[in-house]
């Protein structure tokens, strides 16, 4: 069994034990610093904690959730309001509410503070759109993860989507120390036992490319239902990576980010994500456009629905952020997309 040493961990700056994260860039160097990843020479670490567990009851969101991927695939999207703004977050939920199955309600660069996950999930559900909220590891040890995963059950969100996190070096609160307490196999592993629906995410494009499958494999064991794929470059790649995983021995439920741009601000806020691989002249179709917004939303569509005809595909997270100031219009665009591909008529 390959397990991680630890001067690897103490080497790591998120700690990992079960690494290497997504934020591994091309060339190998660590999104913190001009460093070699510590994780791209070693075998993948396999999960040795406890058997994947038989889950307590799962509350109503978790159930709602796996009934309707057991009956067709789902569109879930990103989720664009100002942080700490609850007039924005209204606002928002509201313009999603009806059109998309959930609202990946996650973590943002360029605004670190948020409300707390079950606050947040509780005021955006009160608008009437489940929330697939995203936890991380950087800003929370075990215990008051522990403490968030109990509050989003009694809240009843849709899925949990785990991750370590970007580490605060990056983003706009470098002042903060980070945490990383756990990553996001072992958060896995809680949120599975607590009875929630379990999502992790996976980068096909970032090194080391030939052992992302396997390491899917080891979150899948943990406690992941589904792999929300980060951005890989079109629906060939995706199909590459379902395969791999599948060879590992693992095959979870898949939801691949289509990027949501409609304008130069989302198109400037994509650019920002680590290791991001678009479909080729994807940006330059929609930016060069006579008019940007409607080519946008035609793009996203093709590429749903490119992605929607994979084997092993369970649905599409319009995935992105809007421009200062026009995170209703982003919020309504995602709400377009999903009315054109039709999945809940």
């Amino acid at each position: 069994m390959s397990v991680v040493t630890p001067g690897q961990r103490a080497t790591c700056p998120k700690h990992m034990e079960y690494g290497p994260c997504g934020g591994v860039d091309f060339d190998g160097t660590c999104e913190v610093g001009e460093f070699r990843c510590v994780f791209l020479d070693t075998p993948t670490v396999r999960w040795h904690g406890a058997a994947r567990p038989e889950p307590v009851e799962p509350q109503s969101g978790a159930a709602a959730m796996r009934a309707l991927l057991a009956t067709r695939p789902i569109v879930v999207a990103d989720f664009p309001a100002r942080s700490l703004d609850r007039v924005s977050l209204a606002d928002c939920a509201s313009a999603l509410a009806g059109r998309v199955d959930a609202t990946l309600a996650g973590d943002s660069g360029r605004s670190r503070v948020q409300f707390p996950p079950s606050y947040r999930a509780h005021l955006i559900q009160q608008q009437g759109v489940a929330v697939w909220t995203g936890l991380n590891c950087r800003d929370r040890n075990r215990v008051a993860l522990e403490g968030e995963l109990a509050g989003l059950r009694a809240v009843g969100v849709a899925g949990v989507h785990c991750v370590t996190g970007d580490h605060t070096a990056t983003g706009d609160r470098a002042d903060a120390q980070p945490v990383f307490d756990l990553d996001s196999t072992q958060l896995a592993a809680l949120a599975a036992a607590d009875g929630h629906l379990v999502s992790v995410a996976e980068a096909p494009t970032s090194p080391p490319v030939g052992k992302r499958a396997a390491r899917l494999r080891e979150k899948v064991l943990a406690g992941a239902d589904v792999c929300f794929v980060n951005h890989a470059g079109g629906a060939r790649p995706v199909r590459r990576f379902i395969a791999e995983t599948r060879e590992a021995g693992a095959d979870p439920a898949f939801i691949p980010c289509i990027p949501m741009v409609i304008d130069k601000g989302s198109a400037g806020l994509l650019r920002t994500f680590t290791t991001l691989v678009l479909p080729e002249g994807f940006l330059d179709r929609i930016l060069h456009a006579a008019d940007p917004y409607r080519e946008g939303l035609d793009a996203v569509t093709e590429l749903c629905e490119r992605m929607l005809e994979l084997d092993g595909v369970a649905g599409v997270n319009l995935s992105g952020g809007a421009s200062p100031g026009a995170e209703v219009e982003f919020a309504d665009a995602m709400g377009i997309v999903a009315e054109r591909l039709g999945l809940s008529s």
